[in-house]
């Protein structure tokens, strides 16, 4: 799944801002209690570890639709604790079914389940659709608090 979104974003990535740089997440990140990756195929959420066959993993036949992350990340020490949302995805011929904002539902509830204040992401500009399910689901821009060279923009939500 992952690999599907990282061809998309490459191929889709402004060509002014040079070449989109591939980073697979370290699946240690995203193992309980430190954070979440989930995989949504048809009606269900199938909660997995990126690359890796487990719990709750897909059937080998089962398509998968949509997925996305959260991991939990050092910010200021006066900082609530915090978990940034990543590789939140839809394949296109899944996308208008509001798999997307399901996910990210289930993310925030995930992340506010493991102590979390505050969810930040980060983003690049030529996804409109991304920024418009953020900002509808109360995120607002915020500071850049990492230096991942394919984002434009950073969103923030206080939990």
């Amino acid at each position: 799944m992952l690999e599907a979104y990282f061809r998309e974003r490459a191929e889709g990535f402004p060509a002014e801002q040079g070449v989109y740089r591939t980073t697979f997440p370290d699946q240690r990140f995203f193992t309980p209690p430190a954070g979440v990756f989930l995989v949504a195929e048809d009606d269900d959420v199938a909660e997995t570890a990126p690359g890796e066959a487990g719990p709750g993993a897909m059937d080998a036949a089962a398509e998968p639709l949509a997925c996305g992350g959260v991991r939990r990340i050092q910010r200021d020490a006066d900082a609530p604790v915090t978990f940034e949302v990543k590789h939140l995805w839809v394949r296109p011929e899944a996308r208008g079914r509001r798999l997307g904002r399901a996910m990210l539902e289930e993310l925030e509830r995930r992340a506010r389940a493991f102590g979390a204040g505050e969810l930040v992401l980060d983003t690049n500009a030529s996804l409109e659709a991304a920024g418009g399910l953020y900002r509808s689901s109360g995120f607002v821009t915020i500071e850049p608090y990492n230096d991942n060279p394919n984002a434009t923009n950073w969103y923030g939500k206080r939990l």
